[in-house]
């Protein structure tokens, strides 16, 4: 992955954790999770959505449940991911939110 793409990567990692913490649920489908991404310039496809979901599961920041006979996956902020997303805890392939 370049320099560049790790950047984005980072940042948009960061920014889906940051949606989910601010859900009243802690949760989001990858439809709304990508309409959200957009909106804040990270015009990216639903794989790419899916796939930085899995990756936030596989790390232990959030959680994935593919709803069954339904093309819908809901992803679910943990509290690692609340850390993470707040600052307070750091992962390396995850960026680091600003001071407020």
């Amino acid at each position: 992955m370049s320099n560049v793409q790790d950047i984005f990567t980072k940042n948009r990692r960061l920014a889906i954790l940051r949606f989910l913490a601010e859900d009243q649920d802690y949760s989001l489908n990858t439809s709304v999770l990508q309409s959200a991404l957009t909106a804040i310039g990270h015009g990216v496809s639903r794989d790419v959505v899916e796939a930085d979901a899995s990756w936030l599961a596989e790390q232990g920041l959030a959680t994935v449940e593919r709803l069954e006979g339904m093309p819908v996956t809901v992803v679910r902020i943990r509290a690692r991911g609340m850390d993470v997303a707040s600052g307070v805890a750091s992962h390396p392939g995850v960026d680091r939110p600003l001071p407020r």
